[in-house]
């Protein structure tokens, strides 16, 4: 850990928000080999092993980031995006069924869509979904590009707690600000510069490319943005479009491998998850999408829940058949610092295998090797 990383823990302590120990919550574990199985049934009995979800819900309004990484039209081995890289549309008309029923006011579903700006619903039916049917999953379901300003008039600025490591705030839609419940909708998957991507990395997907993308304005927003988030984000060679959302140290490492994990652990220190879901039916091993050489088709069989998001991922990360606190340079993150382990410094959760309860299926039956 830096000197400035040790003093953005102390500065959470400071204000009495870190604990002496990392928060833990348990997280359940369910065999599901298939999309064609009851998922409802499923997913609903894993909320129970957590304590039910009405209780997180009822009277709320819900936001659920799905996970669309890539162009729609950039497929692997031509199979449907939900089965490689993609939220499957099943599992979000399952949540979205089991939301409504547990009482859920609206429920709204968020992406950055890849290079768009244009409605959400258009980029989903581009991925092959079926938008009236999820509408129809539940009451009140509506849709958000998060990618821009979208209808909103203005972004909203969420600050990082203990000043931040990379950036000390981010301008964000206002979908994520305009919320109660945040659900992140992950795939099991490694990720090329940040080892794994689960419910924690999926947030990165939140930031606008109005704001941090490459074709982004210099002093304001590009508000019909057509590319991706490298040289802001990944690399460092510019800054965010909002002055107010720039870097602590511009002569910090431009390397990937640093930087990413460290805005990935301060996303979700500033915009919290609530419920992480990460589906490992049917999924891909090697990296994140079909850009990556090397992905191999896997399946593992496996859903995972839980209502913090560091305790899931490390479970995740572990189902894997990895170390959740393997160093930079071992298990899956050969390449770059440990995002779980970031995370865990911020004092967002435990990284802790011991520390954790798994409800449902155990772990030694749930593990698929991906190394």
């Amino acid at each position: 850990m830096t000197r400035r990383e040790l003093l953005a823990v102390l500065g959470t302590a400071a204000a009495g928000t870190l604990q002496a120990a990392p928060p833990t919550a348990p997280v359940a574990l369910a065999r599901c080999r298939s999309y064609d199985e009851d998922l409802v049934s499923t997913m609903g009995t894993m909320f129970d092993q957590l304590g039910g979800l009405e209780r997180l819900v009822k009277g709320k309004t819900v936001t659920i980031k799905l996970n669309l990484t890539g162009s729609p039209g950039l497929r692997f081995q031509g199979r449907p995006l939900g089965v490689t890289h993609y939220t499957h549309p099943k599992t979000a008309g399952a949540m979205t069924h089991l939301l409504g029923r547990a009482g859920a006011k609206r429920i709204r579903f968020v992406e950055s869509a890849w290079a768009s700006s244009g409605p959400l619903e258009e980029y989903l039916l581009e991925s092959g979904w079926n938008v009236r049917t999820l509408k129809s999953a539940a009451q009140n379901v509506v849709f958000e590009n998060t990618n821009a300003l979208g209808s909103a008039r203005k972004y909203a600025r969420f600050k990082v707690p203990g000043g931040g490591l990379i950036f000390p705030s981010y301008d964000l839609n206002m979908a994520y600000e305009e919320t109660d419940v945040m659900v992140s909708m992950a795939k099991l998957k490694n990720h090329e510069t940040c080892g794994v991507t689960l419910a924690m990395k999926n947030m990165f997907g939140i930031t606008p490319a109005s704001i941090y993308g490459d074709d982004a304005g210099k002093d304001e927003p590009n508000e019909k943005p057509g590319n991706g988030r490298v040289s802001v984000c990944h690399e460092g060679k510019r800054q965010p479009a909002t002055a107010a959302a720039g870097e602590l140290d511009v002569k910090s490492s431009r390397v990937p491998g640093h930087r990413m994990p460290r805005i990935v652990a301060e996303l979700n220190a500033a915009r919290p998850i609530d419920i992480a879901f990460i589906d490992g039916i049917e999924t891909v091993s090697g990296g994140e999408g079909p850009w990556i050489r090397g992905l191999k088709v896997v399946n593992p069989g496996l859903l995972i829940l839980g209502t913090n998001a560091v305790t899931t991922d490390t479970v995740g990360t572990a189902a894997m058949g990895y170390d959740p606190r393997s160093p930079k340079g071992t298990g899956p993150f050969k390449n770059c610092d440990n995002m779980l382990l970031l995370a865990e410094g911020l004092g967002l959760g435990t990284a802790d295998l011991k520390q954790i309860e798994i409800r449902g299926l155990k772990l030694s039956e749930a593990t698929y090797q991906f190394g």
